[in-house]
């Protein structure tokens, strides 16, 4: 994410005037949330900027660093808790950006992955449901919240083979995706993930990665930032208890600091012709 904006990069708020995106540090980030009420202001931002038709790929860490990384952020438990009264960080992110996202989706249809068990490793992924795709985000959620107590958790964190499959898709459907990774913690080889994502800019693909738990996140910062070989900024960093934390309506600040550039990536992949491909 690229912290120096132009003045036309903006958003409308609910009450209808133009909110800047111009960002310095995370308490803008905040400022600018509060003025949406909730998710659906964030998703009709984003179908005034001109978004339509974009598909939503979600991937799941199941590294075992998460078993470690909720000590500071979420009591001391595992992330992937689900016996708790309240929603685990990547529950939460099911719920705010499914809810945002699948409104512009026409078929609903969400292919859900996770990656870093026992059995895939840093070497492939698998679908939380059989035949890949989910109807709809209550769906990728009702089947996180299914699989999730029967996975060994592995490592090492690899984004290369779920950002490969999300290409696949991408030239199978013709059709804007965003892809939003939910991990725990950075990833082991850095410079197979930073081709990968270079790669990825050759196509109308957008990649959002939400970092949960303690972080910490210096390579993920890198990789939205200092990676010049990309056609565009196709990837965006979020530290989840960071935006969260004070929040105003913090499910609207999470969803605005996930898609606040997608706005922006949407129109020059369309500069660019990728749409086309």
């Amino acid at each position: 994410m690229s912290l120096h904006r132009g003045p036309t990069d903006l958003f409308h708020g609910a009450d209808g005037k133009e909110v800047k995106t111009t960002v310095t540090a995370m308490n803008t980030f905040k400022t600018i949330a509060d003025n949406f009420k909730n998710v659906n202001d964030v998703t009709k931002a984003l179908q005034d900027a001109g978004v339509k038709n974009c598909g939503l790929i979600f991937g799941i860490d199941y590294t075992i660093s998460n078993r470690m990384q909720g000590q500071k952020t979420f009591g001391g438990r595992s992330l992937h808790d689900i016996s708790g009264p309240q929603m685990n960080p990547y529950q939460q992110v099911i719920c705010i950006l499914g809810e945002t996202l699948e409104v512009l989706d026409e078929d609903r249809q969400i292919p859900a992955f996770g990656f870093g068990d026992v059995k895939t490793k840093d070497r492939d992924i698998f679908p939380l449901k059989e035949g890949i795709f989910c109807d709809g985000f209550n769906e990728v959620l009702d089947f996180y919240n299914k699989i999730t107590p029967t996975v060994q958790l592995s490592g090492p964190t690899n984004f290369v083979p779920l950002i490969k499959e999300a290409i696949n898709i991408v030239k199978k459907t013709k059709k804007y995706h965003v892809l939003v990774i939910v991990a725990d913690g950075q990833v082991t080889n850095e410079k197979i993930n930073q081709d990968v994502i270079v790669e990825a800019s050759q196509w109308p693909l957008s990649i959002v990665v939400i970092g949960v738990g303690d972080g910490p996140w210096d390579s993920m910062k890198e990789f939205d930032d200092e990676l010049p070989a990309r056609q565009f900024d196709n990837f965006q960093f979020v530290n989840f208890y960071e935006t969260v934390t004070g929040a105003h309506n913090a499910y609207a600040a999470l969803a605005l600091n996930a898609l606040m550039e997608i706005p922006e990536q949407y129109q020059l992949i369309k500069d660019h012709a990728l749409l086309k491909k």
